[in-house]
Order: structure tokens, then sequence, then C-alpha cells
């Protein structure tokens, strides 16, 4: 076990590390914290590297290839009622289990967390049968981009602007740790029941529709619920006596995520079992290792919800409020956020997955630090905008209508790869991290300024899932840029030629 975990690891430290920095800096100059909240944060970092390298163990052991597996096992009956209920239920039980969707719906005042968690998840379940479906038969994917995001501007128009931001937020945090290896790996199985050559880019695709479920079904809650900003109650720094008060902190907070967590998986591990039973598709070594692989998950899980939730998000709160307080250096929320965002992407355990996923289906082509780096440079950009948001208490949709207009029509002249790469990108870049650390360090800030809380501080996480749009499809314009210099005619979109460029 300890050969395997090295590697994740690796990975969970050197993405961990950076934030951790970035906070102990502003903790020791501009907003000190008492000794027992730094100890509260030091033992939340611990805990989220451990967790976060179980959790990536334990993805690619059980989730990634039951995706897959059940992926090929759905469009090999070739009935399309097979395919449109078994995506549904996936996407329903999927989503529940998100731990971020969880910890989201718990900050939305004056809405029942179960009440967003099942509007989110039915929401996911149907978008995810389209999603497969158009694999099937082979649809562009920017057709149907624009003409859902057409109907989710349409109905917004209909609803309070205070519900705008909580909608976007719930679609980008719905696409996290859980719900991606996942449903990225059904794309991959599904897809490979075509044989064309376009069949590896078309399995990308399905985080971005599956992200634009939630959106809908949560502005349509907009019509019967209004959230209320005045009902915010900031999460308090640990103020214990001692290192083992402190350390009491975490034990008492464990069994409740351990049953937290228990009850998300046991749906996932209850389906699995039935697949197996019904299809007899995995071998007895298989399914061994799957169920090791869930087990890495569930424990990676628990220890990441809990060293987030006691330590981190807690401090963000702090940090985001000591700051916005003084009024001579409020400005530097922008910078000191945007410093944040470059780095905290690495930290999303989905983003490490769709990495490793674009380079193998590109054979290397397009290597993970590129889409690392532009990554980072799209939430570093997106979090400039949350804060002068925050600052300014400017509309989300002065941000939103531009940065999808500029996605969608950026679609249409980049490789269909890319374009699909992106708006997955777009939902895995706001996970766990951002809903426990960021959109805490928004509400805080905001909350220290005297603004609306669920107008101008939620919409963080919208935010994040927008910029990557666009620089990862930048990211594609560079490429096909280098590719027509090789090739003197490339056909845009195929996934052999943008091989042939590595």
């Amino acid at each position: 076990m300890l050969t395997i975990f090295r590697k994740p690891l690796k990975e969970s430290l050197t993405s961990v590390l950076p934030i951790t920095a970035i906070v102990l800096v502003l903790c020791f100059t501009i907003t000190p914290i008492s000794n027992n909240a730094m100890m509260a944060f030091l033992l939340g970092s611990l805990l989220l590297i451990v967790g976060m390298g179980l959790f990536t163990l334990g993805s690619e052991m059980s989730m990634i290839p039951l995706g897959e597996a059940v992926g090929k096992e759905i469009t090999r009956s070739k009935k399309v009622w097979v395919i449109v209920a078994i995506s549904f239920l996936i996407g329903v039980i999927i989503t529940v289990a998100e731990p971020d969707l969880q910890v989201l719906a718990g900050q939305v005042p004056s809405i029942p967390d179960r009440v967003i968690i099942w509007s989110v998840a039915l929401g996911v379940g149907v978008f995810l049968v389209i999603a497969l479906l158009r694999i099937l038969f082979a649809i562009q994917l920017s057709y149907l981009l624009i003409g859902f995001y057409a109907i989710v501007f349409v109905l917004a128009g209909f609803v309070s602007p205070d519900f705008w931001a909580v909608a976007f937020d719930s679609g980008g945090v719905t696409t996290g740790p859980m719900t991606v290896p996942f449903i990225m790996a059904l794309g991959v199985g599904v897809s490979a029941v075509r044989n064309d050559r376009e069949a590896g880019g078309d399995s990308f695709g399905l985080v971005a529709l599956c992200s634009i479920g939630p959106i809908i079904t949560v502005l349509l809650l907009g019509l019967l619920y209004q959230p209320d900003g005045s009902t915010y109650t900031p999460v308090s720094v640990p103020d214990a006596k001692d290192t083992a008060e402190m350390f009491r902190s975490y034990t008492h907070a464990l069994p409740e995520y351990f049953k937290e967590i228990f009850l998300s998986l046991a749906p996932i591990l209850a389906f699995f079992v039935l697949f197996q039973l019904v299809t007899r598709r995995m071998h007895r070594r298989e399914v061994m290792s799957m169920l090791f692989g869930l087990l890495y998950t569930y424990i990676g899980l628990v220890l990441f919800l809990t060293g987030v939730n006691v330590g981190f998000m807690p401090v963000g709160s702090f940090l985001g409020e000591s700051i916005a307080a003084h009024e001579s250096y409020s400005w530097l929320l922008i910078p000191i956020a945007m410093l944040i965002g470059y780095f905290i992407v690495s930290a999303e355990p989905a983003v490490h997955v769709l990495n490793r996923q674009v380079e193998e289906i590109t054979a290397g082509a397009i290597p993970a630090s590129a889409m690392n780096a532009a990554l980072s440079i799209g939430v570093s950009v997106s979090l400039a905008l949350a804060m002068i948001r925050v600052l300014t208490g400017i509309s989300i949709m002065w941000f939103l209508i531009p940065g999808y207009v500029l996605s969608l029509a950026l679609s249409f002249v980049v490789p269909k790869i890319f374009t699909s790469i992106a708006f997955d990108s777009g939902g895995v870049a706001s996970g766990p991290m951002t809903a426990t650390f960021l959109l805490p360090f928004a509400m805080g800030a905001c909350d220290a300024l005297g603004g609306n809380v669920v107008t101008d501080a939620f919409g963080v996480v919208a935010m994040v899932a927008m910029t990557p749009l666009v620089t990862i499809q930048l990211l594609g314009v560079s490429y096909q840029r280098k590719l027509s210099k090789r090739t003197p005619v490339p056909a845009v979109g195929q996934v052999e030629e943008i091989i042939e460029l590595a």
C-alpha cells in the first residue's frame, strides 16, 4: 500500500503546501490569528493531504473502472430506454454523494439542505442522460451548450436576482471529487462503442452538460424560496484552551463525517454489487481491487472533509473578514485572492482526475502541465472578479453573460475536443476547496464590509467555473496554430491530428 500510495501522496503534498504557505504568511503578517486557530489549520492541512491522497488512489481503483464498465455495458443492449433509466439513476446517486454539494447546501440561508441536494441531483440525472445520448448520436456539444445556456439566462429573468449566484454556484459544486471520476469514465465507456475517429473527443463534455442541470433546477427553486443574506451566520475560528481540546474538536467531528460519507457512498456500493451480480462483467481480482478502492475513497473523503471543515473553512472566513475590516488595505482582497486562486486549483482532487484523462485520451498531446497552467490562470482571474463583486456589489450577471457569450463564440473556432475539455474543466475547477475555503473567504469579507452575502459573496464558485472555459479554449487556439504550421489544411477537431502534434 505504501508503494502505490506514494504517487498520490506526492501529488496531494504539492497541491496543498502552496495554499498552506500563503495562509501562514498572511497569519504572520496582516491577519494574525490565535495559536489555537493556527494549530487547527495545520492539523486540517495534514488531514487534507492524507485524505486527498487516499481519495485519488481510491478513485483510480474504483470509480473510474466502474464508470467505464457501466458505460460499455449499458450501450451493449442497444436499447435507448436502458441507457436513459440507468444513467438517470447513476446521476442522482452519484450527486447525492458529492461532498462539496453538501458543503454548499449547508451555507445557503433559508433553504433546507435536502431540498437543494435533491433538486441538484435530479438536474444532474436528467442532463447525464442528455450527455450520454449526445455521445451515442454524435451531436455537436456547442449547439447543446448554446441552447441550454439560453434557457438558463431566460429563466433567470423570471427569478429574483438574489437567487442567481446560488443557482450558478450549485452548478459548479455538483461536479466534484465524487462525480467527475465516475461520469468521465462513463463517457469513455459509452464512446468506446463508437468506432469513428472523433469518439474519443466526444467522451469529454459530460461534466459540462451535467453542470447545467443543477442551475436550471435551482433557478426553479427560486420561484418557491427566497434566500435571505441577513440570516447568514459566519463560521467561527476554533477557540480551544489547549492542544488536547483542539484535537478533540477533530475527533468529535470524525464520527459525523464517517456517517455522512457512508450514507453517501452506500448507494454507489449497492449499485456496484447489483451491477456485478447481473452482468458478471468483472473478475474476482477486479472486484476486490474496486472494493479496496471504495474503502480508500471512503477514508480519504472523511479525512478530507474533516480537515477542510474544522480547520480550513473557519480560517478562510477569518482571513477574508480581517482583510476587509481594514479600510486602508481592503483592496488587498483582490491580489491575495488571485494568488490563492492560482494555487488552489491544484488542490482540487477532481482536477487531477481530469488532467490525467485528458493526457491519456490525447496520448500526451495535451499534457497535464499545460492544463494546470491554463486552469490556474483562469481561476486566478475569476477570483479577482469575485473580490471586485464583494467590494462593489456589482451584479454577477455583468460577468457571467459576457463570459459565457465569449466561451460559446470560441467553441466555433477551436478544435472540438478543446471545447469539451474547457467546459468540463469549469465544473472540475470549482470543487470542495473552492466551496470550503474561497467561498467562506468571500463571505467573511462581505460580512465585514456590510454587504449582502447572498448576492455579493455567493457566486465565487460560479466565477471559478466560468473563466477556465475561456483559458482552456485559448490554449486550444495556440495548439491549432502550431498544428496549422505543421499540416497545410488541418481538419479542426480531430483528436488524431492533435495527437500528431505531440
